[in-house]
């Protein structure tokens, strides 16, 4: 097999190492619109995908040693309405690190309670 040639994998999920994973489940939830998976356990929680097109599903997932570095792998959530997006965001517990407007881009990076960077952004019309 060629190693370069397409393959069949995809992407079957998101999983985000967390303390406490039914908080960061349900915050999850609540931004992306999801339901939480019923019948998950205290150290398992998943946020099911809805259709194809709201992207795969995150898993969360209890580990002991908290978050000490930036994220090596990030959310980047487009909307068109970004003033209204981002004062939801906060209301649900995110916490807006920095933002950039550059080249017809508006992007605004969040922490969500556990601290995991994500980024809110705009494509906006020049």
């Amino acid at each position: 097999m060629n190693a370069t040639a397409p393959s069949s994998l995809s992407v079957a999920a998101l999983t985000i190492d967390c303390a406490d994973p039914a908080a960061l489940a349900e915050f999850w939830a609540k931004v992306l619109g999801r339901p939480v998976s019923p019948g998950e356990s205290a150290d398992n929680v998943a946020v099911d995908a809805t259709d194809p097109a709201s992207g795969p599903p995150l898993f969360f997932q209890k580990v002991p040693e908290p978050k000490t570095v930036k994220n090596r792998l990030h959310l980047d959530l487009l909307t068109d309405h970004h003033e209204r997006e981002a004062e939801r965001l906060i209301g649900l517990g995110a916490r807006p690190l920095n933002e950039i407007k550059v080249a017809g881009a508006r992007w605004t990076t969040f922490a969500d309670p556990e601290g995991n960077e994500f980024d809110l952004l705009t494509w906006q019309s020049e």
